[in-house]
């Protein structure tokens, strides 16, 4: 098994050979990428050397002293975050190589289709069809291996899908069974004839997400993740590790939302009242006691795949950005009503850090419907982690063509 010493000798090996001054940012990332330090617990040829995951701390200090180019997590987040984990438990052999690296590199952006108009706290209501081009079976049972999909719907809040190549995607492929049993999950090519894009414009003004329609799509069977009907399990680990990716993600003592407030505090005494300075405090510790939760959670998934606990991680994050973003604007007091920029555009990115006090306020109101509404996470952990009796729940045995729209 590699040990923390021999990964920072290959990792200072592969430094010597691609030195990051002289190397192109692309050539580098695809040598770290097949050198397997892209991310070490992934199997050998897939970028990892089935370290544990604890270990790429040690392949990131190393690249870092370097001064090493890294991809950017926060353009290309949903692959690394949601897709990838996904392909890497479900996809076959030849999907993992074909979809990895470029991921990983940031050279194929991911979108994610999952959220419709009429389902999204209640994914599992979704309505977007595929069907089996030449009118085949599609039930898991009886379903034959090849051939196309053709996918009619609409998808909504999809981040990133102006720049997406690649989606992954849940539809209906049996509306005669449960709402749960009937969805199939697919890797849909955003360029193919069919997808539309339209960008949604946000309070912020611009417009980070959009709306997708599908409009005959033919999805070969060959881009299918896991077996007929079972995409509800399969999207289970792309919400699990979605939660984890955003109320888990990794950042430094002051990073994330509670940076900016701490320096206009330190830098601006004249702002300063007991009150407020009351509530930063409160703030700033809980703020740090998260990133540590983070940090121990992202251990404990050495041993495993994200469960449950992954929903009281993005809780915490959506509360504490609201209630850090609020008490930014009320310490700037008339400056915080003021706003950048109110032109329409579609970024690359979310930046938090990198706007102004109004951006962040307004932009903030989202992260309790992103990646699963505060409303849903509750009861994820009331049932799953507490153990608390269900919500009556009288549509699970019902078949989905039966239910009330």
């Amino acid at each position: 098994m590699t040990d923390a010493a021999e990964l920072r000798r290959l990792t200072q090996e592969f430094l010597a050979a691609h030195p990051p001054a002289t190397t192109d940012r692309d050539d580098f990332l695809r040598a770290r990428f097949d050198a397997g330090l892209a991310w070490v617990h992934y199997p050998e040829g897939l970028g990892g050397l089935g370290a544990p995951r604890s270990l790429q701390a040690v392949v990131d200090a190393e690249l870092a002293a370097a001064g090493a180019p890294d991809n950017d997590p926060r353009r290309i987040g949903i692959g690394l975050g949601m897709a990838a984990p996904t392909i890497l438990q479900y996809g076959t052999e030849e999907q993992k190589r074909r979809y990895l690296r470029p991921l990983w590199t940031g050279e194929e952006v991911w979108c994610q289709l999952f959220s419709e108009p009429g389902a999204g706290s209640d994914l599992a209501a979704l309505g977007t069809r595929a069907v089996r081009e030449d009118g085949g079976p599609s039930r898991s049972s009886e379903a034959e291996s090849g051939g196309n999909w053709v996918v009619n719907g609409q998808k909504v809040w999809t981040s990133s899908a102006h720049l997406a190549r690649w989606a992954i995607l849940i539809a209906r492929t049996d509306p005669d069974v449960p709402k749960h049993a009937g969805i199939t999950y697919f890797v849909c090519d955003m360029t193919d004839p069919g997808v539309e894009v339209r960008p949604l414009r946000q309070i912020t003004g611009e417009a980070e997400f959009n709306e997708v329609f599908l409009t005959d799509v033919r999805i070969p069977d060959s881009r299918r993740l896991g077996a007929v009907g079972d995409g509800w399990r399969v999207a289970q680990t792309t919400l699990n590790n979605e939660r984890v990716a955003i109320g888990g993600m990794r950042v430094p003592r002051e990073g994330g939302m509670i940076g900016p407030v701490a320096r206009t505090w330190r830098e601006r005494p004249e702002l300063r009242t007991h009150d407020l300075h009351q509530r930063l405090l409160t703030l700033w510790v809980e703020a740090e006691v998260a990133r540590l939760t983070g940090e121990r959670l992202r251990q404990q998934l050495v041993a495993g795949q994200p469960g449950p606990e992954g929903a009281g991680m993005k809780l915490g994050f959506a509360r504490l950005n609201q209630e850090i973003s609020g008490l930014e604007v009320e310490l700037l007091g008339e400056e915080g009503l003021l706003y950048e920029d109110w032109t329409m555009r579609r970024p690359e990115l979310v930046d938090f850090t990198g706007r102004d006090a109004g951006y962040r306020y307004l932009r903030s109101k989202g992260n309790s419907i992103e990646g699963g509404t505060s409303e849903v996470l509750l009861n994820i952990v009331a049932e799953r982690v507490l153990g608390l009796p269900a919500e009556p729940r009288t549509d699970k045995d019902v078949a989905w063509k039966d239910l009330a729209r």
